[in-house]
This record gives C-alpha cells, structure tokens and sequence, in this order.
C-alpha cells in the first residue's frame, strides 16, 4: 500500500511564532565560484549569436538542447545527512519493524492473507463486506427486510382527516386557487392515471408550467385521499442544494404548513426531517445515491422523481442507471423522470420505451434575428483575415487547425450565401461580410454596435448579453463606458459573472428607474440559474466556454465552442418573460443548422474518478461493464485514465479492487484527491488549514475579481499568500482570517478588503465542521470541532501543509523553466511548455525558493494554464512521488521521482526509501485501524523525525532575466519548442 505522499515536511512556519527545527538536513551546492560562472556563461548565451545557418524547426531545438545543458548543470545538487539525524532515524526504523510485527500477530483473514495485517475490528467486517459483496445480492437481501413503509390504517385515516381539515382552511384554499391555474394543474388527473398504470414515466415540460412544485403534491394528495398514507413517501432530486431547498420551502408554502410536517428537504450541509410517512422529501442527487448505499432497494420510498433530468449531471445519470436495476425487484417502486421538452424521447427508450405526457408552458412571443439581419441592421466591415504564413510554418499544428477551421466555413457558409443571393434578401455588403471567415469569431465591437442600435430605436426593455467569459464581458464593459454613449443618467450596466461580486448583483433583478435602461453582460450562468424578468432583448453570441475532459491528452479543457439547440432555446427564453421579446443569434442561420441538439452529458466531459469510487462502494462490479450500461457510456480511455489514477492514489490496487484508503475515500463527499488530503490532515493534526483547503478546490475558492480593480485585487490576493508561492495557503489563510473577523464582528469589512465572497467563505466554514464530522464519524478525529487544540497542533506549519497537498495532488507537478515579463513558464511531462494562470498568486513571482509546482488542475483555453499552484521543496517532491527509485551512474547514487533526478549520497537514498516503508506501515495501520495519532508513542516519534529531516529546504533559485536567457529565447515562436 503506497501511502507515502505524507511523508512531506519542509521548513518551518514563521507564522504565529512557530520556531523552525534546526537544520539537520543540509543540502550541498555547487560552492559560489562555479555559480559565479554560470551566471557568466547565461550572460554570454544571451550575447552571443547562434550558429549561423540554423532555420525554422533548428532553431528551436538549438535553445532546447541549450535548456536541458542547463538543468544538468542545476541537477548537481547533493543529497547528506547529519550524523545525528541518521542515527535518530536508524532507531526509529529499528523501532517500526518490532512494532508492527507484534501488532500483525496472528490477525489473519477468514478471506486469505490479503488483508492479514488488519485487526478484527468493526471496520474490516464493513469494508471485507464491501470488496466481497454484490449489489444483487444486496438488493435481494434488504427485499427480505421489513419496510418502514407498512400498511397501517389508524395512521392512514389520522393522514387522512388531516388532509381533508386541510381542504378547509382559508390559506390552504388560496394557495390551491393559485396552484390551479399553472399549466401543470391541467394534466393532473392525466399524470395521476399514467403513474397508475405504469412503473416509469417521463414527464416533460417548459419551464414555468409548475411540474416541479406540483407532481410531488398530485401523487401524496391522491393517496392521502385514498386512505394510503402510511405506505407514501415520495423523494424528489434536485441537481443543485439551492434549488432542493427553494423547492421545498415552496411546496410547503402551498399545503399551508411549515417545512417538517409533510414536506422537508436534505443537502450536503443541512436538512429539514419530515415525517416517514405521507410525506414528500426534496433532496440533491448525491443525497439519494447516500440513501442507496444504506437502503439498495429503497424500501424506504413509494415513489422516486427525478427532476431536471435533461441537465445530463453524472450523478443523475449514474442513479437512473441503479433505478433501471432496482425496478425489477421492486415491482412496487414508481419512478417518474421530470425533463425539458427537447430529449425526453431519448429518456422513454432508456427505459424501455415507457409512456411519456407533456405539459405546455407559457412565454410571450420573441422574434429572432441572425447575424446577416444584424448586419443588415448595423453598418459594419469585419476585419480582413490575415495573409496565410509561408514557408515551412504550414507543417504547425496551429496552422492546419486553422485551414480545417477555413474549409469547414466554407463548406457550410458558401453553399447558404448563394442561396441568400439568388433569393435577393439581403444587401450585397451583407453577403459579402458573410463571405469572410472572422465573421464567426467573436466581434465585441459588432455587439456595442447593436446594443447602441437597440438603445437608439426600441423601446423601453434591459437587454442582457451573452458572452463565453470574464474578459469579453470586462473587455465590452470597458468598451461600453469609455464610448460615452451610455450615460449614467441613461443606462445602468451590469457585468455578472461566478467569480464577480454578489454584493449588488440584487440590482440586478429590480426594475430599472423610468427613463434608464438596464443592460446585463453575462455569461451562460443568466441561461437557467437566474431569471431576470424585465429582459426584453437579448444578445446572443453563440458561444459558450464548456469544461470538458479530453481523454486523447488527457487534459481538462475550457474553450470557446457553439452552443447547442438547447443552450440557444434557453437564452431565447430570457426575451420572453414579461412580454413579447426579441433575441439576436450574432450567427447565421446557416451555423445554427450545425449545432448538436443539446451539451454533452457531464458522464462524457470529466473525469470518472468520483464515479467509480460509487460503483465499487455500491458493489456494482467491474467498472466498464457498468458504465456500459449508462445512457451515454463514457469513453473507454477515460475510464481507464481514471482507473490509473486512483491506482496511483492507492484508492484501488492493481485487480481494481477498493483498498481500505478507497473505501474511506469514497465515504467523503470529495474528489479523491481532497478525500485524500483532509484523511492526512486528520492523521497529521493539521486540521484547520487542510480542510479549509479541501473545501476551496471541492466548492470554489472567494476570491473575486471586480472589474477595474484586477491589479489590487491581485495584491490583496498576494498579501494572503504570506510569501509562500502557494495559491493553496493564500485559500487557507482567508478563511482563517474571515473566521477571525467573525468573531470580531467586522466578516463583512475584512470581505470587502480583501475581495473575498462573504458567503462563499460562509459556506467554506460550514463545509469544515462537515468534514470534521465525518472523520469523527470514521474514528480519525476527537472532536467534530475542526478547531480541536489536539487535532491543530501542527496547524501552524506551512511545510506540512504544502506536503500534504502535494500528497493529495501528485502526479500534479510541474517545473519551472522560465519567468519574464508576461508571467512564468513551466514544464510537465505530458504536455511540454505550459503557463500559470494570471488569477494565481504565482503568475507573477520573480523568485522561486525551489522548481518545482505542484497544482491542482491543468486546463487549456487560450493555452495551457495550470490552476491553484504550490511551490514546494525537493524533499516534499521526494516523499510525495510514489515507488522513488536509486541507481548509480558514473560513480554517484542518484534517486529518481517524478521526471527529474537528485544526486544522494548511497546512505541517504536507501535511507530515505526505509523510511517510507515505516511510514507506508504506519499509515496502512492507521486507515485499517481508524484512530488519532498518538503523539507520545513510536507514532509521534516517527512523524517528529520525518519532520526534522525534511525542515531543510536549500537556498532559493533565482530566475532573474539575466539567467532567463538561458532558458529560452523570448524570439523564437516554434511550436516544437517544449
């Protein structure tokens, strides 16, 4: 069992007074003669002309090869150990092997000896139960188990005759009289004959028709009535912990009662109980796949509904899968799939083709317009296209996207101009304009022009414009106000946006004052998670920035793409709540003939590791016949990617099989890799700043970035950073910091300071004391306090932090290669050069204390950007690799982990490779065992000396611009430079 990515510790803290250990640890380098000379020699690099006659490709191999001179000259580092540290260690190592062989004494498995080493504890029975067991099998047994739900006919006539005494209340009635007008109230008997009749059905409707308050109430209204209240408990999902509990909070305002009586809800954070019976619960879709581990066959429930469906999430997709296995045993169980109107067909044949009813919704009329009646609207000349490169540039990658890109224009644009033309529709400008391949890029400018012709001759109405990202909506902002054509006395302008302030994005729901019209600069976050209701014009750029995963390069994507018919469909809408509204598509019709009907399902666009931790705690068996039965099965090579992964994470081992830290891990609401990191932060009492870590990358970090204050929002950012090089520690200092002024009662002042959400950080807190509670639950903590004094007592150290996340990231690591005055430029294996996002504190450091990063997610859009980024030492990347290796060459002992090599003396090596072994046994002990650390024992001995030999980080690297020519020349653009 490879645990040892704990094994991290750099220097010491400053912060709060912590006082380092002492430097034991000592790292040898070239003296400063020879450091002397290298800087020379950078400098006669940049001087000195290179080879005559080098062209195009040789040019960029030249500087390569003059890089990688450079890292053997860096790699002459040496590895030594203190006489006095390496004798404590040989008396800890001799300790660990005694220990351990008494504690696996005769614990043998009536499995075998696999799990041999683990105790007869609680904990193995569930988890052998686990590894060993079958969902089947699972689902068969709990159908012999008694149901909660059984007839009883006192508690259905007491249902009863409070639900007709219900009928007789004023406030009851005036809810029902408004009820009765929603289209939905209309099929309701329609509904209620269907779910009757059948096991599944699809329910599909517009929004606004009133399907998801009201179908719930149809089904328990009905069996109250009927005298079955005691065996009616409805469940209803929502995707998202906002819409759970809105929905809810509804429902009951209509049946005249608070929230805890027939109607409650439960998400991540929060629930409301309600009665087991004649009851409807509204919970998210991870809350019910929570409730199916414990209950396989849902004998708790009457009837399923799962509702906005046709959102496509992973979890949604991966519970309509269990229900289709369910269902068969449970003959009894009515499922009801609630979608948009666009693919319900496709959900009906998943489910054997089961009858589908449809509710008609209610919008005003919109007009559409497409980019050529735009054009003929607004007088304006697209940009000519740049000349094509000549020469040997037409072998670049970049160069053939961009000739498919032309040739797939012109295979859709030409044939649809000259048909525009022979109807003689449009202007000859028109077409001509349409002729020109940048007109399907993305013109700002075109955009400010219609906004200006909408202000300049319609009526009165807020227009609200989609864009695919924060620097359009910044850049059109900027564009707008510095026109001077919209006065503050004329026009109020809102950019909206995730990662914007919420402070006073309420304005933008309140109608504008008589005489000022409102316009909204969003992106697709305005399509179905917020309704503005005096929109009576949109702007539609067609493009969205969509995550996806790309399994070819197994890289996370975010990049301009089309929308889909739905996505369009949606953003129409927006024009038509309060009257007759009208939508510009900045496209043609043409395009839109092209789009794919709806976004790719989630199943098909992350990674799976989450996903296959449930299908092995769920006992569903091998991993790809699984997910081969999905609605849309995911590519092979992702799951694959996947499985590695979690391999590497030591969550499954090698026959895909749950290892005791799998099991964990996927009894925690994470992504495995911050599963990973708040199980270390427990074990090495480093509670406070790693689960406040865990939570920023699971949710989504505060920081916020208003519009015109970018370079002080960035400064403030910075400042939290504590001059750690880490995006990680600057997460877990704010919400320190904001908990601090909590109690101060000045939260919402040090917010504003500091350009951090107040209620994201709110939300971050409550996810702390969740963690906390979960590993309390699982044995790993004393206290569900995250604040413990015993489970903080090395909050304080900045090293451990930094090593534990890397344990929880790595292979996550990158090295620095070179810095100049448009940011640092990085290496990693899989994909050569790649570049620090600008939001990252790291974007625009000078020095570096070490080369190498650790980050959290690597995405490409206009380049390769690498996300949340940590600067951390050579012995954090020592003991965060997994399985490091030794190996002599030319008289010298070099260990090798990640890509890179570290000269060692013999001793230090294998002593380094011992000492991970004890910590991998400890560890392993530790996840099978569930308990605190005990730091007065053999325990706390070893974890001290690992701290003292890795306290020692060496000198800091400097990447000046002198030594920067060393690395790369700032001239040369080829492609093939790494």
């Amino acid at each position: 069992m490879n645990l040892s990515c704990l094994l991290v510790f750099a220097k010491m803290s400053h912060r709060r007074g912590f006082r380092g250990m002492p430097n034991s640890f000592t790292r040898h380098n070239r003296d400063e003669q020879t450091q002397s000379s290298t800087s020379g020699r950078g400098r006669a690099y940049s001087q000195a002309q290179r080879p005559p006659g080098l062209r195009g490709k040789e040019i960029g191999l030249y500087y390569r090869n003059k890089n990688l001179e450079r890292q053997k000259r860096n790699a002459q580092e040496v590895l030594r150990l203190s006489p006095r540290v390496e004798q404590r260690i040989k008396a800890i190592l001799n300790n660990s092997k005694s220990f351990y062989n008494s504690s696996y004494e005769n614990c043998k498995s009536e499995h075998g000896n696999k799990y041999h080493q683990i105790h007869d504890t609680q904990f193995k029975r569930k988890f052998l139960d686990i590894i060993y067991g079958d969902m089947q099998q699972n689902i068969a047994k709990a159908m012999n188990v008694q149901s909660k739900l059984q007839r009883d006919s006192d508690t259905d006539r007491i249902l009863q005759n409070e639900y007709r005494e219900k009928q007789r209340q004023d406030a009851y009635r005036a809810m029902l009289k408004f009820r009765s007008k929603l289209p939905a109230y209309e099929k309701k008997s329609e509904i209620l004959q269907m779910v009757d009749d059948n096991q599944v059905v699809v329910i599909s409707g517009e929004t606004g028709c009133g399907k998801t308050t009201q179908v719930a109430q149809f089904i328990l209204d009905d069996e109250l009535e009927a005298g079955n209240g005691s065996v009616t408990r409805i469940v209803c999902t929502q995707p998202r912990r906002i819409s759970a509990i809105s929905v809810a909070e509804r429902v009951a305002m209509e049946r005249a009662e608070n929230l805890g009586n027939s109607v409650g809800y439960q998400i991540r954070l929060e629930k409301t109980s309600v009665r087991e019976q004649g009851s409807i619960l509204f919970c998210t879709t991870g809350i019910l796949l929570q409730i199916m581990k414990r209950d396989p066959a849902l004998k708790s429930f009457s009837h399923v509904i799962l509702d906005e469906i046709h959102e496509r999430t992973t979890e949604s997709d991966f519970v309509m899968t269990l229900l289709k296995q369910i269902i068969p045993k449970r003959m009894d169980l009515k499922v009801l799939l609630m979608s948009a109107t666009l693919n319900a067909e496709s959900f009906s044949a998943y489910y054997n083709k089961c009858p589908m009813i449809h509710i008609p919704g209610f919008t005003y009329p919109v007009e559409e317009f497409y980019l050529e009646d735009v054009l003929s609207l607004v007088n304006y000349r697209f940009p000519d296209p740049p000349p094509e490169p000549i020469g040997y540039r037409k072998h670049l990658k970049r160069y053939k996207e961009q000739q498919h890109k032309k040739e797939e224009f012109s295979n859709i644009l030409q044939p649809y101009i000259r048909q525009l033309i022979a109807e003689k529709k449009y202007e000859t400008h028109v077409t001509n304009q349409l002729r020109n391949p940048i007109s399907e890029d993305l013109s700002l400018e075109l955009i400010e022009k219609l906004v200006r012709y909408i202000c300049n001759t319609k009526d009165p109405g807020a227009i609200l414009i989609f864009l695919p990202g924060m620097m359009d909506i910044s850049k059109l902002n900027k564009m707008m106000l510095d026109s001077e054509h919209y006065p503050s006395q004329k026009y109020v302008i809102y950019p909206l946006h995730s990662r914007m302030p919420t402070v006073d994005q309420k304005l933008i729901f309140k109608e504008s004052p008589p005489g000022v019209r409102k316009i909204i600069i969003a992106t697709s976050i305005a399509e179905t998670s917020i309704t503005i209701e005096d929109v009576v014009y949109v702007i539609d750029c067609g493009k969205t920035k969509f995550g996806k995963f790309d399994v070819k390069n197994n890289i996370q994507t975010l990049e301009p793409e089309w929308v889909s018919l739905a996505n369009a469909k949606q953003r129409r809408g927006r024009a038509g709540r309060v009257k007759s509204g009208e939508c510009y598509h900045m496209y043609t019709k043409a395009r839109e003939m092209t789009f794919a009907s709806y976004p790719l399902p989630e199943m098909l666009r992350t990674r799976l590791e989450e996903v296959i931790l449930q299908i092995k705690i769920l006992q569903l068996g091998k991993v790809k016949e699984f997910l081969a039965t999905v609605m849309d099965p995911p590519d092979l090579r992702a799951i694959d990617l996947s499985l590695e992964l979690l391999e590497t994470l030591n969550a499954l081992d090698k026959h895909e099989t749950l290892t005791p830290l799998g099991y964990h891990l996927a009894h925690l609401p994470l992504d495995p890799r911050t599963g990973k990191m708040i199980l270390w932060g427990a074990l090495f009492s480093c509670v406070e700043p790693i689960f406040a870590i865990a939570a920023s990358l699971t949710f989504k970090d505060a920081f916020y970035c208003p519009l015109g204050q970018e370079e002080k929002a960035n400064e403030k950012k910075l400042e939290l950073s504590m001059e750690q090089c880490s995006d990680h520690i600057a997460l877990a200092e704010a919400l320190r910091r904001y908990e601090i002024a909590c109690q101060r009662g000045n939260a919402r002042q040090f917010c504003r300071e500091y350009f951090l959400s107040f209620n994201t950080l709110k939300l971050l807190s409550e996810m702390k004391v969740q963690f906390a509670q979960y590993l309390y639950d699982m044995k790993f903590l004393d206290s569900e306090n995250p604040s413990y004094i015993n489970s903080n007592r090395n909050s304080d150290n900045i090293a451990l932090i930094k090593a534990i996340v890397c344990a929880g990231l790595y292979p996550n690591i990158a090295v620095i290669r070179r810095i100049n005055k448009h940011g640092v430029n990085a290496w990693t294996p899989e994909d050569g050069s790649v570049c620090i996002h600008p939001s990252s504190v790291n974007n625009k450091v000078s020095r570096f204390p070490s080369p190498y990063l650790t980050y959290f997610t690597k995405q490409r859009s206009t380049a390769i950007f690498l996300h949340d980024t940590t600067c951390i030492s050579v012995p954090i990347l020592l003991f965060a690799g997994s399985n490091i290796s030794i190996r002599r060459e030319k008289g010298q002992y070099i260990i090798r982990s990640f890509s890179e090599d570290i000269i060692c003396e013999r001793g230090t090596g294998e002593m380094i490779q011992e000492l991970q072994h004890a910590l991998n046994s400890l560890l392993e002990y530790k996840v099978t065992n569930p308990a605190t650390v005990s730091w007065s024992t053999f325990e706390g001995d070893l974890l001290k000396g690992i701290i003292e030999l890795v306290s020692q980080t060496g000198p800091e690297l400097d990447f000046d611009n002198t030594r920067q020519n060393v690395y790369y020349d700032e001239g040369s653009t080829d492609d093939n430079v790494d």
